[in-house]
């Protein structure tokens, strides 16, 4: 398989940022820049990669530290959903005014909408609308992965109690959507450890109402 990917935990809470690659074409997507754009492009740079856009499971202060940065100095367009297009330029919405650290990125290049097809050199990723932890949230899923943001982690699921959650629509989403992927598909969050669809199947206590 040519995927291959970086986990790079970044900020003050740890945040997922992945550095998606094709290993022989070495184009490369950076999904949810966290933080700290020197470290993302100091391993672009170490991998000789070619960053040809950037993907934002959702637009919380957290996962769009280095957003604006990033897509200017690489001249690259950005994903968003369209529940979330207003979320990365408000900063009392995304959070970050209240982390003392206001972050107003401009406006996504392009909308993501469900079941659209993103293509990164001979890969290939289906994009999936799955809000509730904010309106616009979305995974990606492709290669024998899903980049589930903060929608599904393992043993557990995104928050509901900031602005435009809901813990319904959470629910619904990830059963709906994503248990209905391949038992052996690998959940990659946008914090904490990796884990499977089958193994949160089983043993996900949010999803059997385990609040």
């Amino acid at each position: 398989m040519s995927m291959k990917y970086m986990t790079m935990m970044l900020g003050p809470v740890m945040t997922n940022c992945y550095i998606v690659y094709d290993s022989e074409t070495k184009d490369a997507m950076v999904i949810d820049p966290a933080w700290d754009y020197d470290k993302i492009n100091q391993a672009l740079e170490d991998h000789q990669l070619h960053l040809k856009f950037i993907f934002q499971t959702h637009g919380h202060a957290d996962h769009i530290g280095a957003l604006q940065e990033l897509r200017n100095r690489k001249n690259v367009p950005v994903y968003v959903g369209e529940g979330d297009k207003d979320l990365i330029s408000n900063s009392r919405n995304n959070l970050s005014l209240f982390m003392g650290h206001p972050i107003e990125c401009t406006s996504p290049d392009y909308i993501a909408h469900e079941g659209d097809t993103i293509t990164l050199g001979n890969l290939s990723f289906t994009v999936i609308e799955t809000p509730g932890h904010t309106p616009g949230g979305l995974c990606l899923y492709g290669e024998g992965v899903v980049f589930s943001g903060d929608t599904l982690f393992r043993y557990s699921v995104g928050r509901t109690d900031l602005y435009g959650g809901s813990s319904r629509t959470l629910i619904s989403s990830i059963n709906d959507k994503l248990m209905g992927l391949p038992d052996d598909t690998v959940v990659l969050p946008g914090h904490g450890p990796e884990s499977t669809i089958g193994e949160e199947r089983r043993g996900n206590p949010f999803l059997y109402g385990g609040w």
